[in-house]
């Protein structure tokens, strides 16, 4: 492959980080690194397990300062390489940033099944998903206090990929494509989502239908995507069984539409359909 970007994954527990960072490291025929594999081995050498380490990090920033600075004489290095963590996108600066993103139910029923060892105990769906989106805010907190970086920003990501119902496969091609697309063709951010989790604000016939190759315009208000541009193309998805759709982001947050911020203009126009 002639391009010899690195590639950083991120996103939150359940997403599919490490299986995705994997068969693209294979994919790509270059070295892949976890940072969960460093927490990993730094608990071991402290009799402890990576959640216990995990754990203690929120209260000890000397572990994540020490990992944060051993990520940038990586990124330094320049070697190519894939990098599954949840903030090497700060760091490796010139790399592809790849956010994996997941329906909040669907990654806490991952989640539920792992080794207790990796991961915190739950007693049900409902309380993985609760206390997933709590660790993922604290984290959220912790880097914006420490870096002024914000995970939950899309435009910090050239490529959101949703990892909902589309296998690791789907989702490394996409990936794929991204790296190979010719110099000023790759849009930023270029989203694939899946089109059941994106909210019409305009009711179309599902003789409307249309396929093209143009992604769809989206807004963003965490944690809904919603259509400005596209429905058409969004209803052929549907119907067609898509688990990904192309689109761009066109606004998120307190960006505005037609005068209004994201969350405004997703309140006062998303059908519910």
């Amino acid at each position: 492959m002639a391009n010899r970007r690195s590639v950083v994954i991120n996103g939150d527990l359940g997403g599919g980080k490490s299986t995705v960072s994997k068969l693209l490291a294979a994919r790509l025929g270059i070295r892949r690194i976890s940072v969960g594999d460093l927490y990993r081995a730094m608990a071991a050498q402290r009799g402890m397990t990576a959640l216990q380490l995990n754990l203690h990090a929120e209260l000890d920033d000397k572990i994540d300062h020490y990992v944060d600075q051993l990520q940038g004489d990586i990124a330094a290095s320049g070697e190519q390489l894939v990098v599954d963590s949840r903030l090497a996108w700060h760091f490796f600066t010139d790399a592809l940033k790849v956010h994996l993103i997941t329906d909040p139910t669907v990654a806490a029923q991952r989640v539920l099944g792992r080794p207790a060892e990796t991961v915190e105990s739950y007693a049900s769906v409902e309380e993985a998903r609760s206390r997933l989106a709590s660790r993922s805010e604290s984290e959220r907190i912790r880097f914006l206090t420490q870096y002024g970086a914000d995970k939950t920003r899309l435009r910090n990501y050239d490529l959101v990929c949703d990892s909902t119902r589309a296998t690791p496969d789907q989702i490394v091609e996409r990936i794929v494509e991204y790296l190979e697309a010719p110099p000023g063709e790759a849009l930023r951010p270029l989203c694939h989502l899946d089109p059941l989790r994106i909210h019409p604000t305009a009711r179309v016939r599902p003789s409307e239908a249309l396929e093209a190759q143009e992604p769809i315009a989206v807004g963003y208000a965490s944690p809904s995507f919603f259509v400005i541009d596209g429905h058409r193309r969004l209803n052929f998805a549907i119907r067609a069984g898509r688990t990904l759709v192309a689109a761009t982001l066109v606004a998120e947050a307190e960006e505005k539409i037609a005068g209004l911020s994201c969350d405004r203009y997703f309140a006062a126009n998303a059908t519910g359909s």
